[in-house]
């Protein structure tokens, strides 16, 4: 057989894998497969380095599915390459199996999870950075993209970014086949529109049909041979190719193929080729840089500093202990304070610009190779990333993002720039971490800490400067509080977080000069909560008033508050947050007119008392 028709009939092989696969699971994008099987079979047998059974090798190639729906001609693939039997191809979408209906990690071949369009380039694009900034090795990635994600700006945050920097060990596979899920894409097959606009971003670009094999081989011999750019190979193809019963038709996304049987002998019927794919060449292990004991900034009680400052300053001593971290910044480093850290380890900072979505696509890349981000930005910009922070999360990724300028305490430059509902965003992240500490060196202490977590962490940062409360000594934990005011006479609890713990002392100082005592708990870990010291102080005090400056959706009230949504008996509880839209006002001004100042809190307390005492004098009465 020559090697032109063996690659058509590894084409055709994928096309029958991935409409069997879909037939078994009764669901599935077959079609969105078979339109991309020609250009994965030539791939796999001629450029693709990998050793599937050293799926951690430091040398293999990466290869993402950016349009993870395809993920039938993925397993084909891995069948094709001998790491999937048949068997375990046709357990695909059902309970159990690890190929689940977008890829993700439970796969030791996959490095990331996609599915949600528009993230596999950005997400390649930080592998890309690894590869030739960090670890400096050779390998390859290769992101296979389809029509309809083009339209996403996440995209184009990615050309662009890959242009700039050179990657020339990136490869975009463009599988332009016109048709997306409810009918023709933006430009259909005009392949010249999408070469325009990448080329203009200094990519090397190649327009090739994407079923004739010479031209993908020759392709993927151009872009190898072009080390100082990154490239796009745009290929016009057919959805459902070699299937007339769908081959071009709309209507016939994301579902099996009526006729399962007709459409495999239309293909030339079941075949069990194999692909001995090309191991990586040897290379030397990852740069990594050197490690040293952590010494984090120590800090005066009393002294006031601001917990950003904290943060850049624990960043950076975090980055001469712990060769593999790294800071990314979305271009307010000197804001964030993570300029301390470019200063310090700048071949470990990476500059992404006003480009959220890159910078955590990014980060999430960086982590796949074994490296420890941090992003940061302001707390409210983590917003526009929120998707690529959820699929972080399915993707069982390990990586920090930090956000600065949090809530109304933030001053002047008013609500656009306050982060307000950052807590319960990342809150709602599965397995996430979110600490929002109040002084400098709990600050510190944390920003170590989350470089041990596994997950996603949040550490939430003030721009304004609070009193340092805690001693260089004092120990903090994922999952910890502190009790900073207490007594056996407390009669109410008091749980703040960040500023708002300052004005929680203030309030229980107030009250103690009217005889009333309270309890404040610095909850400073607000996911995971410290249920057991909030379930004492609830059961000793009988009344918590929660205080927090966030939106009273989904923050530190409604952490506390689940901590009680059990069959035990509840005390009574208040949440105090920011409930108005905030405008602009001095840092003291927006507290008080958020009603989260000290003397609200003091205010809270009396009305819960007063409350209770009315009540037990009615019963009596």
């Amino acid at each position: 057989m020559t090697d032109r028709r063996r690659l058509r009939e590894l084409g055709q092989q994928m096309r029958v894998d991935a409409v069997r696969a879909a037939d078994a699971a009764g669901s599935g994008h077959p079609t969105s497969s078979m339109s991309a099987a020609d250009l994965m079979a030539v791939l796999a047998n001629n450029y693709l380095r990998y050793d599937f059974d050293a799926p951690t090798a430091p040398g293999n190639d990466h290869l993402i599915f950016s349009k993870g729906h395809a993920s039938p001609l993925l397993y084909a693939l891995y069948k094709a390459c001998g790491a999937l039997s048949d068997e375990e191809l046709l357990s695909y979408r059902q309970l159990g199996s690890r190929l689940e209906g977008h890829p993700t990690p439970r796969l030791p071949w996959v490095d990331v999870a996609t599915g949600s369009l528009g993230q596999g380039l950005p997400i390649g694009v930080g592998i890309a950075l690894a590869g030739r900034y960090l670890d400096q090795l050779p390998y390859r990635v290769w992101v296979l993209c389809g029509d309809s994600e083009l339209t996403e700006g996440s995209v184009w945050e990615a050309v662009e970014y890959a242009g700039d920097t050179s990657l020339g060990n990136l490869i975009a596979i463009l599988d332009i086949n016109r048709l997306g899920q409810r009918g023709p894409t933006r430009h259909g097959w005009e392949v010249d529109a999408y070469r325009r606009r990448i080329a203009a971003f200094g990519w090397h670009t190649v327009e090739i049909d994407g079923h004739d094999i010479e031209a993908i081989d020759d392709a993927y011999a151009q872009a190898e041979a072009t080390p100082d750019r990154p490239t796009a190979i745009i290929a016009r193809t057919v959805k459902g190719a070699g299937v007339a019963a769908v081959a071009d038709r709309e209507g016939a996304h994301g579902k099996p193929l009526a006729d399962a049987e007709a459409a495999i002998a239309e293909l030339g019927g079941r075949r069990d080729l194999r692909i001995d794919v090309a191991r990586p060449q040897i290379v030397p292990r990852p740069r990594r840089f050197p490690d040293s004991p952590l010494e984090l900034p120590t800090y005066e009680v009393g002294d006031q500093v601001a917990t950003r400052d904290a943060f850049g300053a624990a960043v950076t001593a975090l980055g001469a202990a712990r060769g593999d971290v790294v800071v990314l910044d979305g271009e307010v480093a000197d804001s964030t304070r993570a300029q301390q850290f470019a200063r310090a380890h700048p071949e470990r900072f990476i500059e992404c610009y006003i480009a959220e979505q890159q910078m955590v696509a990014a980060a999430v890349g960086l982590q796949a190779r074994g490296w420890r981000p941090y992003a940061t930005t302001f707390a409210a910009f983590l917003n526009r990333a929120y998707d690529f922070i959820r699929m972080a999360a399915i993707g069982r990724s390990t990586l920090v993002l930090v956000g600065s300028h949090a809530g109304v305490a933030i001053g002047r430059d008013g609500p656009s720039q306050m982060g307000l509902e950052d807590i319960a965003a990342l809150r709602a992240i599965h397995g996430s971490v979110v600490l929002h500490p109040c002084d400098a060196t709990s600050t510190a202490h944390l920003t170590a800490a989350l470089a041990e977590h596994r997950g996603i962490g949040y550490l939430r940062t003030m721009r304004g400067e609070t009193p340092v409360r805690y001693e260089a000594g004092d120990h903090f934990e994922i999952g910890g509080s502190r009790l900073l005011r207490s007594s056996a006479a407390d009669r109410a609890t008091v749980v703040a977080a960040g500023v708002t713990v300052v004005e929680a002392v203030r309030a229980a100082d107030t009250l103690a000069t009217e005889g009333v005592g309270v309890r404040v708990i610095d909850a400073y870990s607000v996911k995971p909560v410290d249920a057991p010291t909030l379930r004492t102080s609830a059961a000793e005090t009988g009344h918590i008033v929660t205080v927090e400056d966030h939106w009273p959706e989904g923050g530190l009230g409604d952490a506390v508050l689940d901590v009680f949504a059990d069959t035990r008996p509840a005390p009574r509880i208040m949440k105090l947050a920011v409930s108005g839209m905030p405008a602009s006002a001095s840092p003291r001004e927006q507290l008080r007119e958020a009603g989260i100042d000290a003397d609200t809190i003091a205010a809270a307390v009396r009305a819960m008392l007063a409350q209770d005492e009315y009540a037990t004098a009615s019963r009596r009465g």
